[in-house]
């Protein structure tokens, strides 16, 4: 019903679900409560807020990430059309800080990935009328969101339409990782371990 692959980026995992087809369309269920379970060792966040991007082909979306705290947790799936996914460990002190791995997502059968709190998330949308669905463990707050630049060359994302890209002004304007890090704006790896735990009232793995 759902292979689970633990990411490179330590507490990221993807989840891909079996779709079931027929004369009538298919059904999917990108999040299993059951395997998401038993991946991870604790619930899934309580969802404060469900929401949805459309984006024509070119666009990028990111890097986003909360401050922590309050910090935010997200599990994410492609309902619709295709997107190059990307998580960047912007956790001060944490294991894999500064890498980042890419999951491609498409509507066809819609990988879900989980982003414990202090994860950054990014997307290039490979397909017009893409739809990108997010369950999230905060509401937005104007305040406690930050942005990493796509074109940072110390991450050196992979980028198919690099120099084209279509962005929004305050993802035009975001500073680099290195930027970000010498003005004490990421987040701390052992902090967002707590908070993740919080959420779900587990005790860190």
């Amino acid at each position: 019903m759902m292979h689970v692959r633990p990411l490179t980026i330590t507490g990221a995992y993807e989840f891909t679900p079996r779709a079931f087809t027929d004369v009538r369309g298919a059904f999917v269920a990108p999040f299993q409560r059951g395997p998401f379970e038993l991946a991870t060792g604790h619930p899934l966040f309580p969802i404060a807020q469900i929401g949805h991007s459309r984006s024509r082909r070119g666009v990028f979306r990111g890097i986003h990430f909360t401050t922590a705290p309050p910090g935010m947790a997200t599990y994410v799936y492609c309902s619709q059309g295709h997107v190059r996914d990307f998580v960047v460990d912007l956790r001060v002190g944490s294991p894999t800080f500064g890498a980042w791995d890419s999951v491609d997502l498409d509507g066809a059968r819609p990988r879900g990935i989980f982003l414990p709190v202090g994860l950054g998330h990014g997307y290039e949308v490979r397909q017009d009328d893409t739809v990108i669905t997010y369950m999230l463990s905060g509401g937005y707050v104007p305040e406690h969101e930050r942005a990493v630049t796509v074109h940072d060359p110390e991450l050196a994302l992979p980028l198919a339409g690099d120099g084209s890209l279509v962005l929004s002004p305050r993802d035009t304007g975001a500073p680099t990782l290195a930027t970000v890090r010498a003005e004490g704006g990421l987040p701390d790896y052992a902090e967002c371990v707590r908070l993740q735990a919080a959420l779900t009232e587990k005790e860190p793995r």
